[in-house]
């Protein structure tokens, strides 16, 4: 029987073109027959028992994928050069990005905030790139805003009118929200890998990411309260949905408590803990090299669709997932997983092209 977690895709004979199996509109009965028999042997492949002889090789974390990813030497990402950011190709496909001011702790001061979003930009338009991880260097995530280097810009902007120099800070704010906005608008999978002190905008920049994983270290902290100001890149409207316990978040950003691995766990925050840096940094690339091996039309098509579905009712999400594949289903890659399937090959092998 089929796991309860798995969907059975049934193709209908026009859920392919057929141009590349007939030439004239009298071929097309024989290409549906084709497409038919093709259709009920994969359903018929998709149900069999392993012992029959199919195998969909579904493996946990921690094997080959992760193993493969702890022995691949990081190189520079070209076009990635930055003064906060550090970015590596980490694997194929993968690109590793870590903040990169360990002697601050991470702390986010104006050169940040601009890297961002030239970083993730970038990014969102390599055709190379499949899957990013994003981590800390040094001894915690990110200690959160600079506010010896952004204090002045925030605190004392020019002028003598109030309307003008609320216009000011909108801008100024809106600008900061756009660096975090962008990891969310970047159709790969991002991956936060959280170790240490996650504080502030720390906050803010986990929470714009699609997946989260931590070290047994690491704790959290809305600490905006306790400096006299709202979070306000993020946090306020990403993390109610996040954790989907209201009272729990009126608590974490009206005390600036810290919030430590197991509870952040138990919350939804992040989905995994492990016991050091070093064993999440290799899970995390393991589950990116994981990711980046599936169909790159059918990965960032569901992390755009996620997110629109968050932000909009069942009949919208539902109508706008309509249109998206009434184009996207005309893809190959779902002939060449169909191919492999029909001729028992590994997916893993699969290899698909740049999107």
């Amino acid at each position: 029987m089929p796991s309860p977690n798995m969907a059975v895709f049934c193709p209908r004979p026009f859920d392919f073109p057929l141009s590349g199996y007939c030439s004239h509109s009298a071929a097309i009965p024989r290409a549906m027959a084709v497409f038919r028999r093709l259709r009920d042997r994969l359903i018929w492949r998709l149900i069999a028992p392993t012992h029959l002889g199919f195998n969909l090789n579904l493996r946990p974390l921690g094997s080959s994928a992760q193993e493969e990813a702890s022995r691949a030497a990081p190189s520079k990402a070209p076009d990635h050069n930055y003064e906060t950011l550090r970015v590596t190709v980490a694997q194929r496909h993968v690109l590793h990005v870590e903040l990169n001011r360990p002697e601050k702790r991470n702390a986010m001061n104006k050169a940040f905030w601009r890297e961002m979003v030239e970083c993730f930009n970038k990014i969102a338009q390599d055709a190379d790139c499949r899957t990013v991880v994003i981590s800390g260097g040094g001894k915690m995530f990110t200690a959160g805003i600079d506010l010896t280097d952004l204090g002045p810009e925030i605190l004392q902007v020019q002028g003598d009118d109030v309307a003008r120099i609320s216009w000011q800070l909108r801008l100024l704010i809106s600008r900061y929200q756009e660096s975090f906005n962008v990891i969310e608008k970047c159709p790969k999978p991002v991956i936060a890998a959280i170790h240490g002190g996650c504080i502030g905008g720390g906050i803010d920049l986990i929470t714009a990411c699609d997946i989260r994983y931590c070290a047994q270290d690491a704790f959290f902290q809305v600490k905006e309260v306790d400096v006299g100001l709202a979070p306000d890149t993020g946090t306020l409207q990403r993390l109610p949905r996040i954790i989907g316990n209201q009272s729990l978040v009126n608590e974490l950003v009206f005390t600036a408590r810290k919030m430590m691995a197991d509870e952040a766990l138990g919350s939804g925050l992040v989905s995994r803990v492990f016991p050091d840096k070093e064993v999440m940094l290799d899970t995390a690339f393991a589950l990116a090299a994981e990711i980046s091996t599936k169909s790159p039309v059918a990965v960032q098509s569901t992390k755009v669709n996620l997110l629109y579905s968050r932000d909009h009712s069942v009949a919208d999400g539902l109508n706008y997932m309509a249109s998206w594949n009434m184009s996207m289903l005309q893809t190959q890659d779902i002939m060449k997983f169909i191919q492999a399937m029909m001729e028992k090959k590994d997916l893993k092998t699969l290899t698909f092209p740049k999107l």
